[in-house]
């Protein structure tokens, strides 16, 4: 397997059960959407719909593929994705904690670019 379709698999696996886990039951009217650009290498999810008269979107998380690395764009939550990711078989050197200015990325663990 090349190493993109193994990063994708691992970026899908991670976002697919973590919206079973943690969205799985909910009834409040949010659905849940785990949004796939294979193509163009964005993979994100998102939470949308209504509850109590308000609309909501939300992404919990977004990540792209860049330049043969995984760049955490987005975690708005108290998981730590890179770590799940580091599991499914994504090296450290192939993460870029995107949310980190980039002057400060070289203290993270992780790739800068």
């Amino acid at each position: 397997m090349d190493t993109i379709k193994k990063y994708q698999n691992a970026i899908v696996d991670f976002l697919t059960s973590y919206a079973k886990e943690v969205y799985g039951s909910d009834p409040s009217g949010i659905t849940t959407q785990v949004v796939l650009d294979r193509e163009h290498y964005h993979y994100l999810l998102l939470r949308v719909g209504w509850a109590d008269n308000r609309h909501s979107h939300f992404c919990p998380f977004h990540f792209d593929i860049i330049n043969d690395k995984v760049w955490i764009q987005v975690n708005n939550s108290e998981t730590m994705v890179a770590d799940e990711l580091m599991k499914r078989g994504v090296p450290a050197s192939a993460i870029v904690l995107a949310f980190h200015r980039e002057d400060m990325r070289q203290y993270t663990g992780f790739a800068v670019t």
